[in-house]
């Protein structure tokens, strides 16, 4: 089970390169299910994910580099590149900070995951957090995949 909660962040407002950070690339097999490959530094893993938005089930399997580059050519619409900062935001929490590349570049996010789904309802983010978009599903890296660029923010 992921519980999880998304916002659009202020990045003047923290300095990102302080903290751990690590890069990724991801694809979706399918949206819908959600059927992902992703890249994580050396690693490679295949996730599946019920619909849902700050609840989903996920399950992530570790799978060869052979495997990932093979299911990379059969990716719906575009590749989802990014940097992954690890910043915490309480003693037991972690904002996982995705600055976005190539077609999404100037869109930033932070994701905190949740033990529970009380402790999610009750958080207060940090000031550097702008907008939650937890609710609003077009900020699913599954949906993101589809933009061509970031204007689709001029309607939110």
């Amino acid at each position: 089970m992921e519980i999880e909660k998304k916002f659009l962040i202020n990045l003047p407002l923290i300095d990102i390169k302080a903290f751990p950070c690590v890069n990724i690339e991801q694809g979706y097999i399918c949206t819908n299910p959600v059927i992902r490959i992703r890249k994580k530094e050396n690693s490679h893993f295949i996730t599946y994910k019920s619909s849902g938005l700050m609840i989903r089930q996920e399950y992530e399997d570790e799978i060869s580099k052979e495997q990932y580059d093979y299911l990379k050519k059969k990716i719906d619409y575009n590749l989802i590149i990014k940097e992954r900062y690890y910043i915490p935001v309480t003693n037991s929490l972690t904002a996982e900070v995705d600055v976005f590349k190539d077609k999404l570049e100037g869109l930033i996010m932070a994701e905190v995951e949740f033990p529970s789904e009380e402790i999610a309802n009750n958080f207060t983010p940090p000031n550097w957090f702008i907008t939650e978009v937890t609710f609003n599903s077009k900020f699913h890296n599954s949906n993101l995949c589809k933009e061509e660029d970031i204007s689709f923010l001029n309607n939110i």
